[in-house]
């Protein structure tokens, strides 16, 4: 009787254990394909499919782009990744930094003109007058000038006017503003390129390396050695035209991609634009600090050449020397500048020194 039991019981335990590895391989066989397909992810990773198609979708791993039977660049792409690192650019790097270079650049003025003031006429001024700049010449640096100003000043309010104008005028004036802001910008803008180009035909005869530029620049101008001896535009000036130039086509060019979206640029080329309008822009804007004070209170006599068109003779020849040698040359061989008006320039291009009425 007790070997009988023993049996059925022996028999019971084999029954349940088939059973359960009946249930552990039912479980276990469907998964094995699974991981056959896995086997070379990362370790630790669980694939999902939903994560996967949201990556594609971001395009983290590759630019993915989908069908779609609407018509335009970039149209297939679901999100734009691209946005968001220029929005960190633009937050964590180009707002901050611009501000902090704007800062130094300003204090280091602030503090040249406190140590040395202004730079007075060497010997004062002698009372003759020398023709720097034609009327056509002034009229082009000043539509460049105004030009520039409008469209630095509506692009600072869109740049910084959150941080500074909210405060003052409230979201709604602060609303009104940049929206005014960004028409003049978009208007405007285009005309800029123009005055680029007129800068750059009426002046770049005379911002081309000559003999003397490297010695200026080795004396800071006169700062560091003594007198710097210099023609119609020293180092100096040439450096900030060719900066101007250059940088007013860069802001020209990325500001044209800007606005005009319709000319099938991707948006990553808009991005990167943003980019280099925004930096270009804040490093023209801080240099125009050094050579705004440098024309205005920082030098006596300076801002003459850009009003009336006249410096004086001692002023010449204590910044242009060698401008004052060639305009001197034949002193003797024309008519005084008041027979001619005063607004003219010569006939032979020379301007010569005239008593100041």
């Amino acid at each position: 009787m007790s070997k009988k039991k023993n049996t059925r019981s022996r028999h019971a335990r084999m029954i349940g254990r088939s059973l359960v590895w009946l249930v552990v391989l039912a479980l276990v066989l469907p998964l094995i394909p699974y991981a056959l397909a896995y086997k070379d992810t990362v370790p630790g990773a669980v694939p999902n499919p939903g994560t996967t198609l949201w990556e594609d979708v971001r395009q983290r791993n590759a630019p993915v782009s989908g069908q779609t039977q609407v018509g335009g660049v970039d149209a297939g792409i679901l999100i734009n990744p691209y946005g968001e690192t220029w929005r960190v650019f633009r937050m964590q790097y180009l707002v901050p930094g611009g501000a902090i270079l704007a800062g130094v650049v300003l204090a280091l003025i602030s503090l040249v003109f406190l140590v040395r003031g202004s730079m007075r006429i060497p010997g004062g001024e002698s009372g003759e007058k020398l023709l720097r700049f034609t009327a056509y010449e002034r009229i082009v640096h000043w539509f460049v000038v105004a030009l520039f100003w409008l469209l630095g000043l509506t692009g600072l309010i869109l740049l910084y006017g959150r941080f500074v104008l909210i405060p003052l005028l409230g979201p709604e004036g602060f609303s009104v503003t940049a929206s005014a802001s960004k028409e003049a910008h978009n208007l405007f803008g285009p005309l800029f390129l123009v005055a680029i180009l007129m800068l750059l035909a009426v002046f770049i005869k005379d911002n081309l390396y000559a003999r003397g530029d490297l010695k200026w620049l080795l004396k800071g101008g006169g700062m560091f050695g003594g007198h710097a001896s210099a023609g119609r535009f020293n180092a100096g000036e040439k450096i900030w035209f060719w900066l101007a130039v250059l940088g007013g086509i860069v802001l020209s060019v990325t500001g044209l991609i800007l606005e005009f979206a319709i000319l099938g640029q991707p948006r990553v080329v808009m991005g990167g634009s943003h980019a280099l309008h925004g930096i270009a822009a804040l490093v023209l804007i801080v240099v125009s600090f050094g050579h705004t004070y440098l024309a205005t209170i920082g030098m006596e006599g300076s801002l003459n050449s850009m009003t009336n068109g006249y410096v004086d003779a001692n002023w010449a020849k204590a910044h242009h020397d060698r401008w004052y040698q060639e305009m001197t040359a034949g002193e003797g061989s024309d008519s005084p500048a008041e027979e001619r008006g005063a607004g003219d320039a010569p006939a032979d291009g020379l301007a010569r020194p005239v008593p100041d009425n």
